[in-house]
């Protein structure tokens, strides 16, 4: 699936420290739990481990530990031998997060970062519900259909996170949902012909009828390129205000963790960027940023974390508008 958490580039895996089809990662104690998450971090997401370098020791490891049971989450849907095992799998987990149910070590870890932080565990089973809802066929109908699934999928990690950094302020968490979002578009719009051979597909039917295009078109790969390029566009524009949001809310981050999350702010952005530089031709396979633009992204972030260091009179409030599809759920105050 197109989560935030998935992998930067094709690598291989294997059983040292990553999740296998249980979630099971040995580690004996708490110091060889958060190398083991390193280590998933490292492997499977080139982006947010360069982004990790930039938080504070003290964050680093519950970061990686987050990381990877998001990792465990997406795998127990993905890898699992058929979707009914794999809500099994979730099921379980739900309840070992619950403490309902012994632990595997990696759980034991998140939940003792759970303690030291105050996170919400609603967070985490809301992640759940996101992924499970996977298992099942994915044809998202609307724009609000699609923003509720990039919170449950992403916008809950950015609250996960806000609790790791300290952000307790309900303007900060709106804020980092809306970068959870925005990452999760950029997501969807790099991943559309890995996900319809999945049989997903995450690009709104409305949005794709006005460009005279159906699910059906993505699926058997038949859609125009130009039609659906201009559609993705859209979707792209619509992460671009997300991201806008984010960019505002950031000064409720610590200063010293705050260069981090602006880091995978724009490393992230730029995957939009590139696709399209490319004429946005999302049936071509997977845009991936390189090594050398993600330093030019890097550079570009500490220009705007030296910026929002500076001292302002008033910041503008959140936009709550970018929330109306998601009254009700954990963490939104809307």
């Amino acid at each position: 699936m197109s989560t935030t958490y998935s992998t930067d580039s094709a690598s291989d895996t294997d059983s040292s420290g990553s999740p296998d089809s249980s979630g099971m990662i040995p580690a004996a104690t708490s110091q060889d739990m958060v190398v083991a998450s390193t280590e998933v971090l490292a492997r499977h997401s080139r982006s947010f481990r360069l982004a990790s370098l930039f938080l504070p020791v003290a964050v680093r490891g519950d970061a990686a530990v987050l990381y990877a049971l998001c990792r465990l989450i997406d795998d127990l849907a993905d890898e699992s031998e058929d979707e009914e095992r794999a809500a099994l799998y979730l099921g379980q987990l739900r309840d070992e997060l619950r403490e309902v149910r012994p632990p595997r070590p990696l759980v034991a870890e998140f939940l003792r970062v759970v303690q030291r932080s105050n996170l919400n565990i609603d967070y985490a089973m809301e992640l759940i519900n996101g992924v499970e809802s996977d298992l099942e066929e994915v044809l998202i109908e609307d724009v609000e259909e699609l923003v509720q699934y990039c919170y449950r999928v992403a916008g809950t990690v950015g609250l996960m996170m806000c609790a790791l950094l300290g952000v307790d302020e309900e303007e900060g968490l709106a804020h980092a949902i809306d970068l959870g979002i925005a990452m999760q578009m950029t997501n969807i719009c790099r991943d559309v012909l890995e996900d319809a051979e999945r049989g997903r597909v995450y690009i709104p039917q409305k949005r794709l009828q006005k460009a005279g295009l159906s699910h059906e078109d993505i699926l058997d790969g038949s859609a125009d390129k130009e039609a659906l390029a201009k559609v993705v566009d859209e979707v792209l524009e619509l992460a671009q205000r997300y991201y806008d949001s984010a960019d505002e809310g950031m000064r409720y981050i610590p200063l010293r963790s705050r260069l981090a999350i602006v880091v995978a702010s724009r490393v992230y952005r730029a995957i939009g960027v590139h696709l399209r530089r490319g004429g946005t031709d999302v049936m071509a396979g997977r845009t991936v940023v390189p090594a050398w633009a993600k330093v030019y992204w890097v550079w570009v972030a500490m220009m705007m974390w030296v910026l929002l260091s500076l001292p302002l009179l008033s910041a503008p409030g959140h936009t709550s508008s970018l929330h109306d599809a998601l009254k009700g759920f954990p963490g939104v105050s809307v």
